[in-house]
């Protein structure tokens, strides 16, 4: 085994002119990068004793973050490192740096780009960072118009070497735009129409299902749910006349096959729903147009309520008079329909019930579109017990005799701001 003095000395290697000695330096490293490795802390010296040293960074880190530029086999392990190095809270300030956060955003949105499901995996890990959420919040990229691309724009800091730039490369000069709404464009365009579509006809390399796991954490803070419950333009350079919220564009994906996305999604809803003032913008069908303050735009309803329910919903039949309260989409189910597996998802979603509950707007309109009926029965089926008193606690808030004081919004219900990161699996640290 080698020595700790032993592995420092690759250090030096990781800056070498040869790609062939810094990819075998790298890859060299790369086995101590995990979490128990007998010297994985070489790459934290420095950045121990905490306070405002955690803004900086030291050689080796900043060698790696270029190196994420580099060939394939070498950016390949280098962001491998990155992930599972960043469960640090000392490499926050290093790895969401402005200059690095444009690279990885702009790599994410490239659909070029071969890795970029390892750069949404630590943009993933990133943002558990509340500081890091700020700077992707705030990010500006430099994009040229490209109406080859399926982003329709090329995003300038996206090339390296693992993502060529078009040919020809487009006109014009770089014009600096909002990040987010790009990438979450990427992420809707991303996603493949099903499990066994051939890479080579994706219009994007990878799948980026880590990016609903960053939604979820931007979303546990203020500004993230404003931006994900503020009407916008979906063209990032205005033109679009046609707006929506933003995080209508996520709903679908909340019966998506794979888990991540699928859970990443329903907890950026679940915390959306705890700023009771959007629960009329958040239920309200998209039929209907709604304005959220402090906005004054209006734009079509973000309609949850089916994209909770569905996942909650078994091939129980109801009564026609109970079917008819249901949304479209829940009424006559086929007897093959399966509730979400996942345990942590399925309470997610009851809890994001919970929340509509603490308005008596919400209540209301909960109690007439059917749910108790939905989740009574899900309650029969239910095998988790916190899942259980969930249902039951719901079940109560739906069924109570309204008085003029629980008439009150929110004055019969609250819950604790903590659960969005205490029960979520977003937050947590990938390793690989």
């Amino acid at each position: 085994m080698a020595t700790a003095a032993q592995f420092q000395e690759l250090f030096q290697f990781l800056r070498d002119k040869n790609p062939n000695v810094r990819q075998i330096a790298l890859a060299n490293l790369l086995g101590q990068t995990p979490k128990g490795s007998p010297h994985r802390d070489l790459f934290y010296s420095g950045l121990k004793s905490g306070g405002l040293q955690e803004k900086q960074e030291n050689d080796v880190i900043r060698d790696i973050k270029i190196l994420c530029r580099d060939q394939l086999a070498t950016a390949h392990d280098a962001f491998r490192a990155l992930v599972n190095l960043s469960d640090n809270s000392l490499l926050v300030g290093a790895l969401s740096e402005v200059s690095f956060m444009k690279f990885l955003v702009s790599y994410m949105i490239n659909p070029q780009s071969i890795l970029a499901d390892l750069a949404s995996m630590l943009l993933s890990n990133v943002t558990a960072s509340a500081s890091a959420c700020s700077v992707l919040l705030n990010l500006k990229i430099a994009v040229l118009p490209d109406p080859k691309s399926p982003m329709k724009v090329f995003p300038v800091d996206s090339r390296s070497g693992t993502c060529p730039a078009p040919v020809p490369y487009p006109e014009g000069d770089p014009k600096e735009v909002l990040a987010l709404p790009l990438l979450l464009d990427a992420f809707v365009k991303a996603a493949p129409i099903t499990e066994d579509t051939d890479l080579a006809k994706r219009p994007f390399k990878g799948d980026l299902h880590f990016l609903a796991s960053v939604f979820a954490n931007l979303s546990t803070t203020h500004a993230g749910r404003s931006f994900f419950l503020t009407p916008r333009s979906s063209d990032p350079f205005g033109e679009d006349v046609d707006v929506e919220f933003p995080l209508s564009k996520l709903l679908a994906f909340t019966e998506h096959k794979d888990t991540i996305r699928r859970g990443g999604v329903a907890s950026t809803i679940k915390n959306c729903a705890f700023q009771t003032s959007a629960h009329r913008a958040l239920l309200t069908e998209d039929s209907e147009k709604v304005t959220l303050s402090p906005s004054t735009v209006a734009a079509p309803g973000i309609n949850i309520l089916p994209y909770i329910l569905l996942p909650l919903a078994g091939p129980e039949e109801f009564d026609l008079e109970d079917q008819e309260k249901l949304p479209s989409s829940l009424q006559f189910l086929p007897p093959t329909k399966k509730r979400e597996p996942d345990p942590v998802i399925r309470l997610t979603h009851v809890e994001t019930l919970l929340l509509l509950c603490t308005t008596y707007w919400g209540r209301e309109y909960l109690r007439s579109h059917g749910v108790y009926e939905v989740v009574r029965a899900l309650h029969e089926n239910e095998t988790v017990d916190k899942i259980s008193e969930h249902v039951e606690r719901l079940v109560n808030l739906l069924k109570q005799s309204e008085t003029k004081e629980t008439m009150q919004d929110g004055a019969d219900l609250h819950l604790d701001a903590d659960n969005r990161e205490s029960d979520d699996e977003d937050g947590k640290i990938e390793e690989i």
